[in-house]
C-alpha cells in the first residue's frame, strides 16, 4: 500500500500536479487493449526527466512498492496492467527526440516518443525508421521496445528488436546502467541490450533509446491482389517467399475483415472477394519494377483474378490506411474483441489459415483473420461479448486450440504483441518449465523485491511466494 508519506515524496519529486491518485484516474490506468480483468492502482507519476524517473525507482525499491511502466497502453498481452494498489509510472513527459543524427544514422530518444512522431522527423532527414506497429500514431518507442513490436514491413526490415544500438535504464534499485553504443558493431560485456528488449517493463525502466535509421527506400510499388478462394491466397504467400522474393510488405484479409475495413474506411475494397493480398515492393527503382512483375506474375499464376497497382502516392497511402483500420473496422461489430498473433513459419501459412476457419466452425464463433502473413504473423481476431459467458468460454477454448496448433506448426504464442498476461499460463508449453524458471532465477537476481512489473511473462505476482520455483 502507498502510504501518505510515500505520497508526500512523490509530490517532491514530480511536483503535485504530476501525482495522480484519484479514483477517476485510477480507473484509467488499470487496463490495456488486452481483454483481461483490470486492476487498481494507487497513484499514477508522470516524471520529466531522468533524475525524477531515478528517484521514483529507488523510492519504490526502498519501500517495496510495485511499479508498472505505462506509454500509452495500446499493448495487447495485459503487459501494462498494473498490480493491484501498485503505482503506474507514465512515460508521458518522457517525449522528447534528443538527437537525429545524419551522418551515423541514428537517433536518441526518450521512451515517451510517439512512433510515427519519430518516423516523420527522420522522414524529413531523408532517413527511414521501419518498424511500424499498427497503432504507431499513438504507441510510445519506450512501449515498442518493451514488447519488441513488429509491424507490417517486419518480413523485409524486421522489428523493433533489430533497430535497437543501445539504451539507457534504470534497475530494480534505481541504479543507472548502459548498455549498447552509437556505434553499428557493439561487443562490449553482456547483450544487455538485447536482453531488455522484449522484457516488458520486468528488468528495468527505460531512459533513453538509441534507434539505427536506414535510407529512405528510393522507390516503391503497392499493389492489391484479389482471390475466390483464400487458400489460393494464403498459396501465393508462401509460392512468393519460396521464389526468393522478400516485399517490404505482404499482408493477407479474409472476406470477414474485408468487409469490415470496407464498411470502415470506404476505400473502395471489392467486398466480394474471398481473400485479397496487399503487398508492397521497394528499393532502387529497377529492383522494384522487376520484383513487382515477378508478384504480379506469381500472383496470377496462384489464382488471382485481378491485380490492382498504386499508381500515384494517395493511391497508395489510401491501400495502407485501410490495412491499418482493419482493428478499428472490426472492434466497431461486437462489443468485444480478442486480437491474437500466433506466428508459424511461413511456409505453414496454409495451414495455419485453414486451421483458423476449422476453429471458428468448431467453436461457432467469428473470427476475423487479416496479419503480416509474409512473415508468418497472423491476426486472428475473435468478436464477441464477454458479457455472454457461454460464449465466451468457448472463446477462450479456441485460443488455446490456435495456441495449440500454431506450437504444433513449429510457430511460437506470440509474434509482436508479448507474453504479459495474457500468455504467461501458456508459456510453458512453447518452451518447457525449466526456461520458465530460469528466466524467474535471472528476476530474483535483478529484482530481489519482486517491484518491476510483477506478474508479467513468468507469471510470479508480488504474492508469489515461490519466486525461484522452490519451496
Amino acid at each position: 500500500m502507498i502510504n501518505q508519506s510515500i505520497l508526500s515524496e512523490l509530490k517532491k519529486i514530480v511536483g503535485p500536479e504530476h501525482l495522480l491518485t484519484e479514483l477517476e484516474d485510477m480507473h484509467t490506468y488499470s487496463y490495456d487493449a488486452a481483454v483481461l480483468d483490470s486492476q487498481m492502482p494507487c497513484a499514477a507519476v508522470m516524471p520529466g526527466n531522468t533524475r525524477e524517473v531515478g528517484k521514483i525507482v529507488r523510492l519504490c525499491h526502498e519501500n517495496r512498492i510495485p511499479i508498472t511502466i505505462r506509454g500509452s497502453g495500446t499493448n495487447l498481452s495485459g503487459g501494462t496492467i498494473p498490480e493491484s494498489c501498485g503505482m503506474v509510472l507514465l512515460t508521458g513527459r518522457l517525449n522528447k527526440i534528443i538527437e537525429i543524427n545524419e551522418q551515423d544514422m541514428y537517433a536518441v530518444v526518450q521512451p515517451g516518443v510517439i512512433t510515427a512522431t519519430l518516423a516523420a522527423a527522420v522522414e524529413k532527414r531523408g532517413l527511414f525508421y521501419p518498424p511500424d506497429p499498427g497503432s504507431q500514431a499513438v504507441s510510445t518507442l519506450g512501449g515498442n521496445v518493451a514488447e519488441n513490436a513488429g509491424g507490417l514491413r517486419g518480413l523485409k526490415y524486421g522489428v523493433t528488436k533489430d533497430y535497437v544500438m543501445g539504451l539507457h535504464f534504470f534497475d530494480a534499485q534505481g541504479r543507472y546502467v548502459k548498455t549498447g553504443s552509437r556505434t553499428v558493431k557493439c561487443a562490449t560485456g553482456y547483450n544487455i541490450t538485447g536482453l531488455m528488449t522484449g522484457s516488458e517493463g520486468t528488468l528495468g525502466i527505460l531512459d533513453e533509446i538509441i534507434l539505427k535509421l536506414i535510407p529512405t527506400p528510393v522507390a516503391r510499388q503497392s499493389m492489391v491482389a484479389v482471390y475466390d478462394t483464400i487458400d489460393a491466397a494464403s498459396e501465393t504467400v508462401a509460392a512468393i517467399i519460396a521464389a526468393r522474393i522478400v516485399p517490404a510488405t505482404l499482408e493477407i484479409l479474409d472476406n470477414f475483415t474485408i468487409r469490415a475495413v470496407e464498411d470502415y474506411s470506404h476505400a473502395g475494397l471489392p467486398v466480394d472477394a474471398a481473400a485479397l493480398l496487399l503487398i508492397e515492393v521497394d528499393g532502387h527503382p529497377a529492383v522494384v519494377a522487376e520484383e513487382g512483375e515477378k508478384v504480379e506474375t506469381l500472383c496470377r499464376k496462384m489464382g488471382a483474378k485481378h491485380i490492382k497497382r498504386a499508381e500515384t502516392d494517395e493511391e497508395r497511402e489510401k491501400i495502407w490506411s485501410a490495412r491499418r483500420s482493419a482493428l478499428s473496422a472490426l472492434a466497431k461489430l461486437k462489443p468485444t474483441l480478442v486480437l491474437e498473433d500466433a506466428t508459424v513459419p511461413r511456409s505453414k501459412i496454409p495451414e495455419m489459415v485453414r486451421a483458423l476457419q476449422e476453429i471458428a466452425k468448431t467453436y461457432r464463433i467469428d473470427i476475423g483473420t487479416f496479419g503480416h502473413a509474409g512473415d508468418g504473423n497472423l491476426h486472428p481476431t475473435i468478436l464477441t461479448d464477454k458479457r455472454n459467458t457461454e460464449e465466451f468460454k468457448r472463446v477462450e477454448e479456441a485460443i488455446e486450440a490456435i495456441f495449440d496448433k500454431a506450437l504444433e506448426l513449429g510457430g511460437t504464442l506470440s509474434g509482436e504483441h508479448g507474453t504479459g498476461i495474457a500468455k504467461a499460463p501458456f508459456l510453458e508449453k512453447e518452451t518447457g518449465f525449466s526456461s520458465i524458471l530460469f528466466s524467474r532465477q535471472l528476476r530474483a537476481a535483478l529484482d530481489p523485491h519482486n517491484i518491476l512489473n510483477p506478474g508479467k511473462i513468468t507469471g510470479v505476482s508480488t504474492n508469489d511466494k515461490h519466486q525461484t520455483g522452490q519451496n
